[in-house]
């Protein structure tokens, strides 16, 4: 027995130990692979690589896309995917030179078929993250089975991806975007144009923008629009007219809680009507030298007031069957 005793412990530690050692020398080998890689800050896998980089033990997270670029396979979310990948694995290595725990690895199908057929993908792309299997953030339940980024749910920004992996690992990985000098020179152009144009243009659009009658117009047209009732109809989508029941069209709406499309148009017109007419008695007719002119002028306008006026409590009377008065000619 105590001859055995040595041998056990031994064996105990070294069980415990050899692990570590292992995982050690794979975080050693893949900060290597990660510090030489083209795509900076992603180590490209082949099939046996996949196989170490995912496989147990691991003190470390690896994030693995497996994807398909070539152009043969017509895979547009590869493409649109790739660019942000390579943006956060970017990212992450600029601020963690040695990696420090989080690994990016990526798979083409043109260079690891045989991984594709051993996990059964029929489709691309795909991001696996393989928490660690040993260490203080071990994650128990995950270190045979990744964690799946959900493309359909989330979308491609690395963001995402970045919000994904601190989700899941102990890592905040941050998305840095480089500056887009195109973006802010179109922008700049853009504006430099305009002020360009707004400079010439000015003397010609000046009395457009300072004309009183202009503004007055679309004050009267934007009052006249919401007086009528155009916003109820907008948000309550009423119907245009409707049929009376007896073969006819129905235009009013009886009752104060709901209006027609057409009723709101003939109110609308109305009101212009109504304006026009007590601005012309207010500042045209005054104007008219002629008396005789003049005369004929406040008559007609004042027949029209009567007139719109009249038509006017005669829908109000539509509405409300009960309202008792009304104004001649009309009733």
């Amino acid at each position: 027995m105590r001859f055995f005793a040595p041998i056990v412990g031994f064996l105990s530690l070294a069980s415990t130990l050899l692990p570590t050692v292992l995982a050690d020398s794979k975080v050693s080998k893949f900060t290597s692979l990660t510090a030489g890689s083209k795509l900076k800050g992603i180590v490209r896998l082949t099939d046996a690589l996949y196989t170490e980089f995912t496989s147990a033990p691991r003190n470390y997270s690896a994030v693995v896309l497996l994807t398909a670029l070539d152009q043969r396979f017509s895979c547009a979310l590869c493409q649109e995917f790739q660019p942000e990948y390579e943006l956060l694995a970017k990212s992450w290595v600029a601020k963690h030179k040695s990696s420090d725990g989080l690994f990016f690895g990526e798979l083409d199908f043109a260079d690891a078929k045989a991984t594709f057929q051993k996990l059964q993908l029929t489709t691309a792309p795909i991001l696996y993250l393989f928490p660690p299997s040993t260490g203080d953030n071990v994650d128990v339940a995950h270190i045979e089975t990744p964690y799946q980024f959900d493309f359909t749910q989330y979308g491609v920004p690395a963001e995402a991806v970045a919000h994904f992996i601190s989700q899941h690992t102990s890592h905040t990985p941050p998305v840095v975007r480089p500056f887009d000098y195109v973006k802010f020179g179109t922008m700049a152009g853009g504006v430099l144009v305009a002020i360009a144009v707004l400079s010439i243009a000015f003397s010609i659009i000046k009395p457009i923008i300072y004309s009183r009658n202009l503004w007055a117009a679309i004050s009267l047209i934007a009052v006249l629009l919401f007086t009528s009732g155009h916003m109820f109809n907008h948000i309550r989508h009423v119907p245009y007219v409707v049929n009376d029941g007896r073969g006819g069209v129905s235009y009013v709406a009886p009752g104060f809680s709901n209006q027609f499309g057409l009723e709101t148009q003939i109110v609308a017109v109305l009101y212009a009507l109504l304006a026009f007419a007590t601005i012309s008695l207010a500042m045209k007719a005054p104007r008219i030298e002629d008396p005789t002119g003049q005369k004929a002028a406040i008559l007609i306008w004042n027949a029209v007031l009567l007139v719109g006026f009249s038509f006017l409590m005669s829908l109000f009377k539509q509405k409300n069957g009960g309202y008792p008065f009304f104004l001649p000619p009309l009733f």
